[in-house]
């Protein structure tokens, strides 16, 4: 494949990328461009739809409804940028605001739903064969109180061995007595009922089961008149206080949350009320579906008025984490998935590429931890497309000389995504004649960088082989950030 051939396969991505720049570019008046090439070095002319063709004077391009554009030699970059004159990034409507310190109220906020303590679960279960003569807890969900009678069970098993027991009593042998005794212990019997035996001087084949703790019948197991067997289980009880809560919160401030963090809910049932209790443990899988991690939460309930299933919202309760950090707006960045970038305006309308380190985000802001200094201006709209053109300039001669895979650029909607691959309403590809339509892409090796889901609106390169189509580069269509212009 010859360079002028390759040249010609780059050029539809570099003019996808840059229709609306070189649309603004064609309205501008023929005398203004002239006025341009009259001060400034023209190396050459060129339509911006086929790039890879050169002119040696200005005119209509033979190509297109357009006249032919200017390359000039001050645009030539060693740092990989562009030069953009104001009239341009007027049209383009490129705004930049300052990178600047910011007090990042890292606060989290996050929902879930209030459920049962697992570690305060306790299962009563019968001590012996028997029969559950009086049921007095006939419903689950029942309250209980502590050492409330649930159940009396007849067991007549315990008879022999307690009749046993008070015949060698009365021989007086301390050491039969002792022996037999602890036999009594080895069927289950409660230490009260060996006393009972030995005050009355009679079998005690009843016993009478009762609530350990506060709390609530979760699941009833028996119904009065029926047999039960050893260690079979008659009661699940639990405690409301405390009361376990699992929330989700997003990757992005995992950094946030950590054991044993002091946390504050609150509830609509109850308005002004605030709930306090602290993080458990952080657990160990992520949600496939929402790609959110999840935490235990144990709050106290001395009052029970959280109730299991009852939706809270949840904030972190220490104070001053707010803490001063070098900031961008959100939209400044460019998120390629395994790296991160932003567009530095260093004036005279020229833009560089600026490699970043990003580190956890609020309410709009992006702390940048490494690449930037405070007073720096970066560009928070329309810098897709002169990161598209700056790319497109440094790879130019590469992917010309090494042929490299061909790239198309358009739009679309995130219909649905998993872990390999997204789901696309795409607008149409010229390029390949494809009219819009839903499809699969395959994702990027870093996966779908931030602030991307199911119905954003999305701007991507891509390419196509025999085994279907593949994302290199994908962000969110930002909105305007308020900036100076």
């Amino acid at each position: 494949m010859n360079m002028r051939f390759s040249l010609t396969l780059l050029a539809a991505l570099l003019g996808g990328a840059m229709g609306g720049y070189w649309f603004a570019v064609k309205q501008q008046p023929a005398v203004a461009q002239t006025a341009d090439t009259s001060e400034r070095q023209v190396l050459y002319w060129y339509d911006p739809m086929v790039p890879g063709q050169r002119f040696d004077k200005p005119g209509k391009s033979p190509f297109m409804d357009m006249e032919l554009v200017p390359r000039y030699a001050d645009e030539q970059q060693e740092d990989g940028g562009v030069t953009i004159s104001a009239r341009q990034q007027q049209n383009l409507g490129v705004r930049t605001a300052a990178a600047q310190l910011r007090e990042l109220n890292l606060q989290l906020d996050a929902y879930g739903s209030v459920a049962t303590d697992e570690r305060s679960v306790q299962v009563i279960a019968a001590r012996a064969n028997g029969l559950v003569e009086t049921l007095f807890v006939r419903a689950s969900q029942q309250q209980v109180k502590k050492g409330e009678a649930l159940a009396q069970l007849w067991i007549p098993d315990w008879s022999a061995a307690q009749q046993e027991y008070l015949a060698i009593r009365k021989l007086g042998d301390g050491a039969l007595t002792s022996a037999a005794r602890q036999r009594l212990a080895l069927q289950f019997m409660p230490e009260a009922i060996i006393r009972q035996v030995e005050r009355s001087g009679k079998p005690q084949t009843r016993i009478t089961v009762t609530a350990p703790e506060n709390g609530f019948v979760n699941k009833l197991d028996v119904r009065e008149g029926m047999q039960v067997t050893a260690t079979q289980g008659l009661f699940e009880l639990a405690s409301l206080d405390p009361v376990w809560m699992v929330i989700d919160y997003p990757q992005a401030q995992a950094g946030l949350l950590q054991a044993g963090d002091a946390v504050a809910a609150s509830s609509a049932s109850w308005p002004g009320e605030r709930f306090t209790g602290e993080v458990s443990e952080l657990l160990p899988n992520v949600d496939p579906l929402t790609r959110t991690f999840k935490a235990r939460i144990v709050l106290k309930n001395p009052q029970q008025r959280l109730k299991p299933g009852m939706y809270l919202q949840v904030q972190l309760a220490q104070a001053g984490r707010a803490r001063p950090v070098l900031a961008i707006p959100q939209e400044a960045l460019i998120d390629s998935g395994d790296r991160n970038r932003v567009l530095v305006a260093e004036g005279n309308g020229h833009f560089s590429p600026v490699e970043v380190v990003a580190g956890l985000s609020q309410n709009g802001w992006v702390e940048i931890r490494q690449g930037l200094q405070a007073g720096q201006q970066v560009v928070t709209s329309g810098q897709f497309l002169i990161d598209s053109e700056a790319s497109m300039r440094s790879a130019l001669p590469q992917l010309a000389a090494e042929a490299g895979v061909k790239q198309y650029l358009t739009q679309g909607v995130v219909e649905a995504l998993d872990d390999k691959s997204v789901t696309l309403t795409h607008e149409p590809v010229p390029e390949l004649q494809w009219p819009a339509m839903t499809m699969d892409f395959t994702l990027p090796p870093g996966g779908l960088p931030a602030g991307i889901s199911v119905g954003s609106k999305v701007t991507f390169h891509f390419s196509v082989d025999e085994n279907g189509s593949h994302i290199s580069q994908i962000m969110p269509q930002a909105a305007e950030h308020g900036g100076h212009p």
